[in-house]
């Protein structure tokens, strides 16, 4: 049969022929967990009373918060390395640096194989033509125990990407224009495979830029044909002579999508939303207060020696902050011998440990209220990276920026920087009394009723459902407090719903991180079940295993109405509109849904 780099690749470890669509059980090679997710994943494998299915191809990987510095990620990083200890478990430990970013360097994940992790941008595998994929708790859980998980098998489409850029943009301008051609649902439940004379160039660096942020895209993966720098630096960290997986000539696509980047200047995304991007130069003169430079987007040597080149004789301008964090150690120990670090010192920046920074609210990277700053991170969902405004950009625009005081190209540095002002300090909000709701266990019926909740909102991601402040938490009792709270306008929600009622809300729910949080706190609340026009790939699925029960359908074609009553079929995907009569067709569960919802979740 030919098929695409993702057919390809999940035959090879499912061992049967297999077409988009088809639910199939995928052999997992490389296995990691975190410490955010990792303390959740151990308690999952103990309550389930699992055992490891092989210890050689399970790894914990601590880069969320390298540090230690949150008492909270302290004791989940504890709790892992005692798990690790009795069952012969390699830890990456503090501060070896990003657990995907690893993989790659140790050689651990070669083309053609299958990664799993608690990090959401997993699919930067795809930048070496190997298949990541960001997962939940329970995901995560099972493939330790038996090696192996459930997966539906995503259609692909062709993107080629043609023309010349300018010489001032990098691989970040190019992701970002991809991006703002798909938007932040264009590739939803789709793998990607990325085609072009400027892809053929591309340094590994640039690959894994534009892989990771085919999450923000709403894809699975985005697969790059390896090259042969590729390959060869593949084999060498492996030590084992390697092959790629490319598509067959006459793979079929789902559709091709033409990006044109010809003359492409330096991008950048307008906080709030990665895929709101305009031209740097649109928004030349804007005041900042700090930068970032690093993330798994945009850690590498690569990107760092980018920067310095810009940073190298100049300083941070006065009263802005610029911090920078590598992605790995390895990524750490070169900069340091080759002088980047004097270079970023002398101009006034702040050096971390290698690992997630600012993007995992557990390091350096974090902003306060009213900060603006710049990053070369792949999200700004409000709340994400602190509680001031993030502009995404690529490293090269970000040096310029903190060199200037204010956003600009590395062709346009003024020579004097802005003169910095310091805003007004908003009050904090008081925080809100704590609301605990038990979970009610009931049967297992498929037939649902309940009252109606009705969101129009698009792309809600998982910091507005169960915001990152929150993600040390693992009993989920407590959980249903918090939902919704950094969704404006729905931040009372938790004090609002009663058990038994139903939300509908729009395209791409759950979009952003892996987090089972925002999944938990509906089941806490005793939500009976969430319809949206479709759903963020991770949270889909971790919505499937945690066993709460999530349908998809055209609901919008109707003026529904907060309050009214629902019925609603899982067997059939029927939704009946009990004031009417009125009739929406909505996905039915599958076998698998359907399985896992009546025994209560994957691990049960």
């Amino acid at each position: 049969m030919s098929g695409t780099i993702i057919e390809k690749i999940i035959q090879s470890h499912a061992d049967q022929t297999v077409k988009p669509g088809d639910i199939v059980d995928v052999k997992i090679d490389v296995r990691l967990a975190r410490d955010f997710g990792g303390a959740n994943v151990v308690k999952n494998i103990q309550n389930a009373k699992l055992s490891i299915e092989n210890p050689a191809q399970t790894f914990f990987t601590f880069d969320c918060n390298p540090g230690g510095s949150d008492q909270k990620y302290a004791a989940n990083q504890h709790f892992c390395r005692i798990f690790a200890r009795q069952n012969n478990i390699k830890i990456f430990d503090l501060p070896e640096g990003i657990g995907t970013h690893i993989a790659i360097e140790k050689g651990l994940a070669r083309p053609g194989a299958t990664l799993v992790s608690t990090d959401s941008h997993a699919n930067i595998l795809g930048a070496i033509g190997a298949f990541g994929q960001g997962m939940g708790d329970q995901d995560i859980a099972a493939t330790w125990a038996f090696g192996k998980v459930w997966f539906k098998v995503p259609p692909t489409i062709k993107v080629m990407i043609n023309g010349t850029p300018s010489a001032m943009a990098t691989a970040k301008d190019i992701t970002l224009a991809i991006l703002k051609s798909t938007g932040a649902n264009g590739l939803l439940g789709y793998a990607a495979e990325f085609y072009g004379k400027i892809v053929d160039s591309l340094d590994l660096a640039s690959r894994i830029t534009i892989a990771s942020m085919n999450t923000e895209m709403g894809g699975i993966i985005g697969l790059f044909p390896p090259n042969e720098t590729v390959l060869k630096y593949c084999e060498a960290a492996s030590r084992q002579q390697i092959r790629g997986v490319f598509a067959d000539f006459d793979a079929k696509y789902d559709r091709e999508l033409n990006i044109n980047i010809d003359s492409l200047e330096p991008l950048i995304s307008r906080p709030g939303h990665p895929e709101d991007i305009t031209s740097v130069k649109s928004l030349f003169g804007t005041k900042i207060d700090s930068a970032f430079i690093g993330s798994c987007t945009n850690g590498r040597f690569e990107d760092l020696k980018a920067a310095a080149e810009i940073l190298k004789g100049r300083k941070v301008a006065p009263g802005v902050v610029l911090k920078i964090v590598p992605t790995t150690d390895s990524v750490w120990q070169q900069c340091l011998h080759e002088g980047l670090f004097d270079i970023f010192k002398a101009a006034g920046a702040l050096i971390g440990n290698a690992g997630c920074a600012g993007c995992a609210n557990g390091q350096i990277g974090q902003n306060g209220p009213g900060e603006v700053t710049i990053s070369t991170g792949n999200r700004n969902f409000t709340g994400k990276q602190g509680q001031g405004a993030v502009y995404l950009a690529s490293p090269a625009t970000v040096a310029a920026s903190a060199v200037a005081g204010q956003l600009c190209t590395a062709d346009s540095i003024p020579s004097s920087p802005a003169i910095f002002f310091i805003p007004a300090i908003q009050p904090r909000r008081k925080e809100k009394a704590s609301i605990v709701r038990e979970v009610v266990q009931t049967a297992k019926p498929t037939t649902l009723q309940g009252r109606v909740w009705v969101i129009l909102k698009d792309n809600i991601d998982t910091d507005m459902i169960f915001h990152n402040r929150h993600l040390a938490m693992t009993d989920m009792a407590p959980m249903g407090q918090y939902t919704f709270g950094n969704l404006p306008g729905w931040e009372n929600f938790s004090q609002k719903v009663r058990s038994g009622d139903i939300v509908l809300t729009g395209k791409n729910f759950g979009a952003g991180s892996s987090r089972q949080q925002a999944v938990d706190c509906f089941k806490s609340l005793g939500i009976a079940l969430i319809i949206a026009e479709s759903f963020g790939s991770i949270y889909e699925r971790n919505a499937i295993n945690a066993g709460l029960p999530i349908m998809s359908a055209p609901w919008r074609q109707a003026d529904f109405q907060d309050g009214e009553q629902l019925e609603v079929d899982l067997n059939t995907g029927k939704i009946l509109r009990l004031k009417n009569n009125e009739i929406i067709m909505g996905a039915p569960f599958s076998a698998v849904q359907m399985e896992i919802y009546q025994r209560d979740g994957l691990l049960k």
